[in-house]
């Protein structure tokens, strides 16, 4: 896993954020070699937890990826409002989730993820099999073509 995605994920846990690590940096974590060039985080709507992941935002200097170049940031009021946001940070892409596919939440997949050490610290990981179900749901190309790889992994991982 790139250093990027670790600070990004050190911030967020050092912050309080209640979130979970999904997409091609949880498939690298679960062992898949794929290759990934953003990190996709589902958050938890709760109230408590919106000005936390805020503030971890405002400390990456994210802004809204925005194709007309106006410099959106991220604020608690965005963020309630659920939704993809897509933003540019000082590390890397970071896509911040409200939900996945149709209805997954962070409170629906609570249940489907795992903690997973990450350097020094732990943070939590959509599962590999909730992975491939929500991958076959999203139907675009590049997650189709994970597919394969992903199944293969979690296979090997199931012997």
């Amino acid at each position: 896993m790139r250093k990027r995605f670790a600070d990004v994920l050190r911030l967020l846990v050092e912050r309080r954020v209640d979130f979970m690590v999904v997409g091609g940096v949880a498939a690298v974590l679960h062992g898949a070699p794929v290759s990934t060039f953003d990190l996709d985080v589902l958050y938890s709507p709760a109230t408590e937890n919106l000005p936390r992941l805020a503030e971890a935002l405002h400390e990456l200097d994210a802004l809204y990826r925005d194709p007309a170049g106006r410099r959106i940031r991220p604020d608690v009021e965005r963020l309630a409002a659920g939704g993809h946001h897509l933003l540019a940070t000082s590390s890397g892409p970071l896509d911040v989730l409200g939900h996945l596919g149709e209805g997954w939440t962070f409170d629906t997949l609570l249940s489907r993820s795992d903690m997973m050490r990450v350097a020094d610290f732990e943070v939590r990981v959509l599962d590999l099999a909730a992975l491939v179900e929500a991958k076959e749901h999203a139907g675009r190309d590049k997650d189709l073509a994970m597919l394969p790889v992903l199944r293969e992994t979690l296979r090997l991982r199931s012997e």
